[in-house]
């Protein structure tokens, strides 16, 4: 994998001495990973939890200061506990940009998959990262994402998500300081999405020839083959679910990445086992994960770390 942030030390710094005269390498392609979706890729992780009621119990906040937890997700804080900024990892989400930090979520006072998805990408890879998340709050891939070769009307949604990424990277200087025309390289997309499909029985009928369609045609379109592709599941009811279609709508996500020609290219993310119920969360919302910030932060590490053993192959 290119850049990847694992040389040993000793010979970095004997490496850095003998080049001591040397003129500075060239500056490395963006790395770039679009995610993309409706409203659980928007992201509905409480950064500040209710703390009459619960002690805040879900939050990003408790998460970071509650010592059970703080070990795990205590890089998401700087030294002087504010929200941690990552000055090697960007994004930009429709008409927001800046710095990898909390905040990026549907509004600023909420996460989504993006931050833990950002931090373990950055940690990673040696290159400037740029994230371009392009998501909408109850869209469908049966109507709203619609791709081309499902036959139909095409998707507005579609349209617009190929219309925006293309636009960002024809401006990488807006949302990667300090670039240098060095280029870029799109590395990955992400997918989580599917509440609208899975609540229509005829939307939920067409999900798997509909995903693979969309696979196939965001490849065509954003000129890359085989863009390494990663679909986390849509399991907001956690291990317990048991409704019919949301049952086929997983399954049917989860077959499309065993399709041979996805073999290495495509990755699916189970995600019921980071269900938190209600009594753990900020809410109540089963289909926003009752806005439980860890929810959102294992869901996002998660894709990357799939997204990084597809890059790897």
């Amino acid at each position: 994998m290119p850049f990847l942030r694992s040389l040993p030390v000793p010979l970095a710094l004997l490496l850095a001495s003998s080049c001591a005269t040397r003129p500075s390498p060239a500056p490395r392609p963006v790395q770039v990973f679009v995610l993309a979706g409706q409203s659980n890729m928007q992201g509905h992780g409480a950064i500040e939890g209710d703390q009459e009621r619960k002690v805040g119990r879900g939050s990003l906040n408790r998460l970071v200061h509650d010592p059970m937890t703080a070990v795990r997700y205590g890089h998401l804080v700087g030294p002087d506990r504010s929200w941690a900024v990552r000055d090697d990892v960007h994004i930009q989400y429709l008409d927001r940009s800046g710095p990898l930090t909390a905040g990026f979520g549907a509004n600023e006072g909420l996460i989504g998959p993006e931050l833990q998805f950002g931090h373990t990408i950055g940690d990673a890879i040696d290159a400037p990262v740029l994230l371009i998340k392009v998501a909408w709050g109850g869209k469908s891939l049966a109507v709203d994402f619609r791709p081309p070769s499902s036959g139909g009307a095409k998707g507005p949604f579609y349209v617009e998500l190929i219309e925006r990424v293309s636009a960002s990277l024809a401006n990488l200087p807006a949302f990667v300081p300090g670039y240098a025309g060095q280029g870029y390289e799109l590395r990955g997309f992400g997918w989580h999405q599917g509440w609208n499909d899975r609540v229509n029985q005829a939307f939920n009928d067409e999900y798997e020839v509909n995903l693979a369609h969309f696979i196939r045609d965001i490849r065509r379109d954003l000129n890359k083959p085989n863009l390494p592709f990663v679909v986390a599941e849509t399991g907001m009811a956690g291990p317990g679910e048991t409704h019919p279609r949301a049952l086929s709508l997983m399954s049917a996500q989860a077959a499309v990445a065993s399709y041979p020609e996805f073999q290495g290219n495509v990755g699916f993310v189970g995600t019921r086992d980071f269900y938190r119920g209600p009594e753990d969360s900020p809410s109540n919302q089963a289909y926003h994960w009752n806005r439980n910030a860890e929810t959102y932060l294992l869901i996002g590490g998660a894709m990357a770390r799939s997204m990084l053993d597809l890059i790897r192959n």
